[in-house]
């Protein structure tokens, strides 16, 4: 009853929480230069419509009432507290608004067409990274101190050493982009071939599989060293506790001592990143989408900030602010899997 009670509290929090968070950062947007009011209007004076040469002769003075017309025209003639309520209930977060930049599309269709492509390497660049970093980590700290550990650690502490965006922009150059390549074995970039539609069932998962190979090995090098090291070491703590001597005492093998104890409770330190999971599908990686030409919601928000289209950034950071509270929440939910006797009725 008391893990039930804290987990309802935590997901109430979740609400003050994400209108804390949207209510500063509307509130950003809002005294930011070069908002969407001054685009309108370096327009109007030939500077932001690619006119140059003609800008000076253009450039006549914006006078009060075109610039109270922008105003209108972008909802900035109201009170901050109205188009904050207008953002958050009328547009449902501004899933209902429409993109400055994509004037026939609303937030929400833009996120639904480019959700697919950031859940597809989200999911797959997170699960192949417990997949290979948990195992890893196992085998290093059996192995504690031997060839395969130490030269494991090399190449773990390497790849940390690398940004995953630096890594793939290495592995661009190498193996993919032109003929001039000496390995020229991946695409230069997108998310599928444009013969998509033609293609054979086998034929499109091949295709597919050739435009993923590349970014979601960036995707697993990014946690790569962290949660292999993270793993190891958790064990190694276990392996030394008292329960462990307790069970080899009483006539129990340490392979079971290992894997029937040591481990589960080595795994405790790993679930607090199962919550990323919900954030990763649908935002992706930003800078692994710029590298490789994805249009996915990481690129969208990117394009957002930097052409100061608020809505769709509003919209994104609405969601993945939930996403991430809620993977908050869903990492306490593993812990108690992992671990019943873990109670958070006296931290709560």
């Amino acid at each position: 009853m008391e893990r039930l009670s804290y987990f309802i509290r935590r997901l109430l929090l979740v609400i003050p929480t994400f209108l804390g968070i949207t209510f500063i950062v509307f509130g950003l947007t809002t005294v930011l230069p070069g908002g969407p009011v001054e685009q309108r209007i370096a327009q109007m004076r030939g500077m932001g419509g690619g006119e140059s040469g003609s800008g000076a002769g253009a450039s006549s003075s914006i006078t009060q009432d075109q610039r109270e017309a922008i105003e209108r025209e972008f909802g900035f003639d109201k009170p901050f507290l109205v188009r904050y309520g207008k953002w958050l209930f009328t547009d449902m977060m501004g899933m209902k608004s429409y993109s400055y930049k994509y004037n026939n599309k609303t937030v929400w269709q833009l996120i639904k067409e480019r959700f697919p492509i950031s859940l597809t390497f989200g999911v797959t660049g997170f699960v192949l990274t417990y997949l290979i970093c948990v195992p890893l980590g196992i085998a290093k700290a059996l192995r504690n101190g031997s060839t395969f550990d130490m030269l494991s650690s090399v190449v773990v502490l390497i790849l940390y050493a690398i940004p995953a965006f630096a890594f793939g922009m290495i592995l661009k150059t190498l193996f993919s982009g032109t003929s001039d390549n000496f390995f020229d074995w991946f695409p230069i970039g997108g998310f599928r071939s444009e013969e998509w539609d033609s293609l054979t069932g086998w034929e499109k998962v091949k295709d597919q599989a050739h435009h993923m190979f590349l970014p979601v090995l960036c995707y697993v090098i990014g946690n790569f060293a962290i949660l292999t090291i993270l793993m190891k070491n958790s064990l190694l703590d276990q392996i030394s506790q008292d329960y462990v001597r307790t069970v080899l005492a009483k006539g129990g093998t340490m392979r079971r001592a290992i894997w029937g104890h040591a481990v589960r409770n080595a795994l405790i330190p790993i679930v607090t990143g199962i919550g990323g999971i919900l954030t990763l599908m649908f935002a992706g990686s930003v800078l692994i989408e710029r590298v490789f030409s994805i249009n996915g919601i990481g690129m969208l928000t990117l394009d957002a900030i930097v052409g100061r289209d608020y809505m769709i950034f509003m919209g994104t950071l609405g969601l993945t602010s939930i996403l991430s509270l809620l993977g908050r929440v869903l990492s306490d939910f593993c812990y108690v899997l992992v671990d019943p006797r873990i109670n958070f009725g006296k931290e709560a």
